[in-house]
């Protein structure tokens, strides 16, 4: 996609998260790599994303240095950057505020277990990282092993994250989820949830991979939803050789 028209399609994504409710007022930011896949085009700080215009976008570097553009982009790149660096596969990053999904999270409800079929076979598990702080160094320190084993993820406390080749696979990511989110809610106001078993997620996970569908790396390494994780509580603290993370937390205090 050149350059017009992916400013026009990242605007209309924003523009769609504001009519769907995603986002309000000044939250959220949304980026897509343009066709060289060394640039960046990302929502700046401070605009409300449901008015945004094409030109009020900025292109970056993959780290975030200012390349084009009068506005200084999003707070929250960080998370941007961290997937763009951990995931060769992916090409765009949406966040909001999606709210059935992080009220859920608020009262303890993982949407991890897949429930319904289409979302797992679509999405995979959805897992939800522990609260940091918005804008600091802890963000990318909490996400990074979530980013590397989900294309959904819930940020406690905050709001989520969605990953894509493209913009239009990482929205959808968005929406699919919320979808999941507000099904999972009315189901519980009625009665107790039934996971499927392990072996018709094993059934769905091959599914996906003979259509194609992208997975995560290694999507049920996180996540304890069912007898097919292998993952347990994990550690946030990184060793110090850990090249990526570090070379975030060197610029940051810079």
């Amino acid at each position: 996609m050149r350059e017009p028209e992916l400013r026009e399609f990242l605007a209309e994504i924003c523009h769609r998260m504001y009519r769907q409710g995603y986002i309000a007022a000044g939250d959220g930011n949304v980026s897509a790599k343009m066709d060289d896949g060394e640039r960046v085009l990302v929502t700046p700080t401070g605009f409300h994303k449901g008015f945004i215009k094409p030109s009020d976008l900025t292109i970056v570097d993959v780290h975030g240095k200012v390349l084009r553009g009068t506005n200084k982009p999003s707070s929250e790149f960080l998370m941007h950057e961290l997937a763009y660096v951990e995931r060769s596969d992916v090409g765009a990053v949406v966040h909001g505020h999606p709210p059935i999904t992080v009220g859920l999270a608020l009262a303890g409800v993982s949407l991890a277990q897949c429930i319904l079929s289409e979302t797992c076979l679509v999405l995979g598990p959805i897992l939800t990282a522990p609260y940091s702080t918005p804008t600091t160094e802890e963000v990318p320190r909490i996400l990074r092993p979530y980013m590397r084993q989900a294309n959904a993820i819930v940020m406690d406390r905050h709001g989520a994250i969605t990953l894509g080749r493209d913009l239009n696979e990482a929205y959808n990511r968005m929406e699919a989820m919320e979808h999941a989110a507000k099904i999972t809610h009315a189901a519980r106001v009625i009665g107790p949830l039934t996971p499927l078993p392990p072996h018709e997620v094993d059934k769905l996970q091959s599914l996906a991979r003979a259509l194609g569908i992208p997975r995560a790396p290694d999507p049920c390494t996180l996540c304890n939803a069912c007898s097919n994780g292998t993952g347990g509580p994990i550690s946030l603290s990184l060793p110090s050789d850990d090249k990526v993370v570090d070379e975030v937390m060197r610029r940051l205090r810079q």
